[in-house]
């Protein structure tokens, strides 16, 4: 079988972790009997230099016509001075919007290996943690009217916070889904004693569960709890669903207590099976070219992407159990270092996990 990936490289560390998840998906394709065509296309502050845009018109095309879509990251201190809808970010939005892509799936896991990475208590984590952030992507505060002004001799700016009922089920059965799959008992998160936007996305969510998944418990957490209880006990949430914003910030957090950012991966899909796979960290201009950033989070996104998109679930868990034997046997990138372990630069994990598929 032949599938044709778009990968959008983009800024920073993106195109090392790209070219390690491309080394992986090559191996599965020779394993497996599948053909992988990858073709490079421009995103972000690469675009900006080369073409003048985040994101160009060509870009979006080839996305869409691809059968998937492998992503770095975008962004870094160069162009933190561009305006707004110049900055490197604004592509990402953009393509985001443009594919449709409405559902952001974002696994926070602690593996057992790594338990001793976790910033938190060995009692918090002994029990082991995969928390799935069920995220809307492409409504809510990032995409609503937005201004800037001169008022009283200050200077003013505001975004606004807008969700329709249609855009709140549509992410609501995404997560309903998932649950049906595992515990059955959703966490939705929202702020409804201050937001009208969280009160009607609270009324919807319950609604919806009654009417069309009757056996799913919905349990609500106001955000500023939620950030509390992700640090205090994070083994007792399972799937969790809630808005672009709040879902940005708190996959982040449970990202960082399951030990490193550079192991989680995220996929964005929609109506269609051809989505947007990513780790969730970003572009760490710092460490740029030095050959130390972790690959592990975008490999992992790769393997969603067999999955998910292609339906390749024995090659899903060949990638899977590939990163376990490696983190097993103590190899290291140095995000994830601990005395004692092995440590490796970023392509040489790629490469260590590429001989054990």
């Amino acid at each position: 079988m032949e599938y044709n990936i778009a990968v959008l490289s983009g800024d920073g560390i993106g195109p090392e972790i790209c070219s390690g998840a491309i080394k992986v998906l090559n191996k599965v394709g020779e394993k497996y009997g599948h053909t992988f065509k990858f073709e490079q296309l421009p995103i972000g502050g690469y675009a900006i230099d080369t073409c003048g845009d985040p994101l160009p018109d060509f870009t979006v095309k080839k996305c869409l016509a691809s059968d998937s879509v492998l992503l770095g990251a975008v962004g870094g201190y160069k162009w933190d001075n561009m305006p707004g809808d110049k900055r490197p970010e604004k592509g990402l939005l953009r393509i985001r919007k443009e594919m449709n892509l409405y559902s952001n799936i974002r696994p926070a896991k602690l593996w057992a290996s790594l338990a001793d990475a976790s910033p938190l208590k060995p009692e918090l984590v002994k029990n082991g943690i995969e928390i799935i952030i069920v995220r809307e992507l492409t409504g809510g505060i990032y995409f609503g009217e937005r201004g800037a002004g001169q008022e009283n001799d200050a200077e003013y700016a505001w975004d606004t916070e807008k969700y329709s009922v249609p855009e709140i089920e549509r992410i609501m059965r995404i997560a309903c889904e998932i649950a049906s799959k595992r515990s059955k008992k959703i966490v939705s998160v929202d702020k409804a004693n201050v937001l009208e936007s969280s009160r009607l996305w609270r009324r919807t969510v319950h609604r919806f569960a009654e009417e069309n998944y009757p056996d799913i418990e919905v349990t609500d957490v106001l955000v500023d709890n939620m950030a509390m209880q992700i640090v205090k006990n994070p083994a007792q949430f399972d799937v969790v669903v809630t808005s672009n914003m709040f879902g940005d910030i708190l996959s982040d957090e449970a990202a960082q207590v399951t030990g490193s950012i550079g192991m989680l991966a995220s996929s964005s899909l929609g109506d269609t099976k051809c989505g947007l796979y990513e780790p969730i960290h970003g572009s760490a201009p710092d460490i740029a070219g030095k050959d130390i950033a972790n690959p592990i989070a975008t490999i992992l996104a790769a393997a969603m992407m067999l999955r998910d998109s292609f339906d390749l679930t024995e090659e899903y868990n060949a990638i899977e159990s590939a990163v376990a034997k490696v983190l097993d046997e103590g190899w290291r990138t140095a995000d994830i270092y601990s005395e004692g372990c092995k440590k490796v630069k970023g392509s040489e994990m790629a490469d260590l996990i590429v001989e054990r598929i």
